[in-house]
């Protein structure tokens, strides 16, 4: 009696794939049944996206693909080739420097520190993409609106309330910035 043939089943089914991470084109050889937050953290080392619960319901993996907020944990890789995927990285705007100070953060990112809508700090990107996402958008969002949007997310330490103050307050200099 002869062993069956297994090494087409032991060998993964590896996918190449060029992905538009923060405006970089990456190309990418991963499993086709790889997530897309996996492919970030590990293979881009984009680790501001973080990995909570893997089944899409905490939020801290959100990034924005094609400027639309999406779980990174439920989403195939190789489903976001073709699209434009930004991560919590391209908020912070660059300065010119060299230095460990070459970026500066991003108006939303300044809004959360001074707002205290982050303590630990685990669900921050998940919420400021989620923001980002929701303010381009709807602009003139209420507080009402913002409150509904950022209940999707969870967050263990703080209050919704200083998330919801933080991200008001971007939309309104926003709204500001744009009457002037």
């Amino acid at each position: 009696m002869t062993e069956p043939d297994t090494t087409a089943a032991a060998e993964p089914d590896l996918q190449l794939m060029t992905l538009d991470v923060n405006g970089e084109q990456h190309e990418v050889i991963a499993e086709a049944r790889r997530t897309l937050v996996d492919v970030l953290r590990h293979e881009l080392r984009l680790t501001g996206t973080h990995v909570g619960c893997e089944h899409g319901i905490c939020g801290a993996c959100t990034v924005l693909v094609d400027d639309r907020p999406v779980r990174a944990c439920l989403m195939f890789a190789a489903q976001a080739e073709g699209t434009r995927i930004r991560t919590v990285e391209s908020l912070a705007e660059e300065t010119g420097d060299d230095g460990p100070q070459s970026r500066q953060l991003s108006d939303l990112q300044r809004a959360f520190s001074d707002h205290h809508g982050l303590q630990c700090g685990f669900c921050t990107p998940g919420f400021l993409m989620l923001a980002e996402g929701f303010l381009a958008e709807r602009p003139w969002a209420t507080k009402e609106e913002i409150r509904e949007v950022v209940a999707a997310n969870l967050c263990r330490c703080t209050s919704y309330q200083s998330i919801v103050e933080a991200i008001d307050g971007c939309a309104t200099a926003r709204r500001a910035a744009k009457e002037r």
